[in-house]
């Protein structure tokens, strides 16, 4: 099983402004040189984070972005199942596309889907405050004063 760069940035985005001071906003610019992603995606990203009510955007001159929960609040399992829009494992996965003739009498699948909700399970254990026990050594790799 392999997360989309998409997935990976989104937590990348969350982690990024849970590392701030409490009081300051964070910006896609600094996200951007920090972690080497485009503005134009991160902005996919943080539109979608907001969607979710997981990011607050302020726009205007000093705006920028900040976390809309307590890290606590957000849970780890439920962003990767958010920003992820493909589980098909396999082809049989997904009855739309499923032209495998052993779909009826194959065991493989089942332990391919309980081996992805085991994944998914073990990811809804940890919060984003779970990510930040090493908060200082983060803000330091991250450059965040």
């Amino acid at each position: 099983m392999r997360l989309k760069k998409y997935t990976d940035y989104a937590l990348r985005v969350l982690l990024y402004t849970a590392s701030k001071p409490k009081d300051e906003l964070a910006s896609k610019g600094e996200i951007s040189k920090v972690f080497h992603i485009s503005e134009n995606h991160l902005g996919k990203i943080i539109h979608q984070l907001n969607k979710l009510g997981m990011l607050e955007t302020i726009r205007g001159r000093s705006g920028g972005i900040k976390l809309a929960k307590d890290p606590k609040d957000i849970n780890i399992g439920y962003v990767v199942r958010a920003m992820e829009d493909d589980f098909h494992l396999l082809e049989c996965f997904d009855r739309e596309t499923n032209y495998c003739v052993i779909t009826p009498a194959c065991k493989l699948k089942h332990i391919l889907n309980d081996a992805l909700y085991a994944f998914l399970n073990v990811l809804e254990q940890y919060t984003l405050e779970d990510l930040l026990s090493n908060k200082d050594e983060l803000r330091e790799l991250m450059d965040i004063k």
